[in-house]
């Protein structure tokens, strides 16, 4: 399966909104969220992602099909570190998973820039937990540090912390 990491641009957000409703559906019942009066989840923040210098909006598609997004930023949550490369939100849809697809698409994120990436996989995420494990440690072949962290919220969090070399040479 060809996977592809594309750049979202302004008129691809209806389709990454769409999207995000998807992930966050998933993630109520992680965290008991319910829809608003108008049955939509929401996500605050996407706007950042076309007005801030560092974040990337990314779509995933598999064999030019839509399977999902990611959400990159600039900045470490944790240490601080302005410099640190930060996946924010990571979604597959459910029927292209435990196919290579989010593997794929997280190494393509990844690679996308060089330098120390971070990944924050929420502990009650258990199912979530595997894969950022395989998907770092096989970018990574195993050189990247995990730790648990608390975040400001206070929900525990198991982070890892690993470099990349960025994008292939042409």
């Amino acid at each position: 399966m060809h996977i592809e990491l594309q750049r979202a641009t302004p008129g691809d957000r209806p389709r990454l909104e769409r999207l995000l409703e998807l992930y966050l559906h998933d993630f109520s019942e992680i965290l008991g969220l319910a829809p608003g009066d108008d049955g939509r989840f929401g996500y605050a923040g996407l706007d950042a992602y076309w007005r801030e210098p560092g974040r990337v909006p990314y779509l995933i598609r598999a064999d030019a099909q839509l399977a999902g997004f990611a959400l990159v930023g600039r900045g470490s949550l944790v240490s601080g570190d302005a410099a640190v490369c930060d996946v924010a939100e990571f979604f597959v849809v459910r029927g292209l998973r435990r196919r290579g697809v989010g593997i794929a698409a997280a190494h393509a994120v990844f690679a996308s820039s060089a330098g120390t990436w971070e990944v924050r996989v929420m502990s009650r995420n258990i199912a979530a937990q595997p894969f950022w494990q395989r998907a770092v440690g096989s970018f990574s072949d195993g050189r990247c540090e995990s730790f648990d962290w608390v975040s400001p919220r206070g929900s525990p969090v198991r982070v890892y912390r690993f470099a990349s070399a960025g994008p292939p040479a042409a």
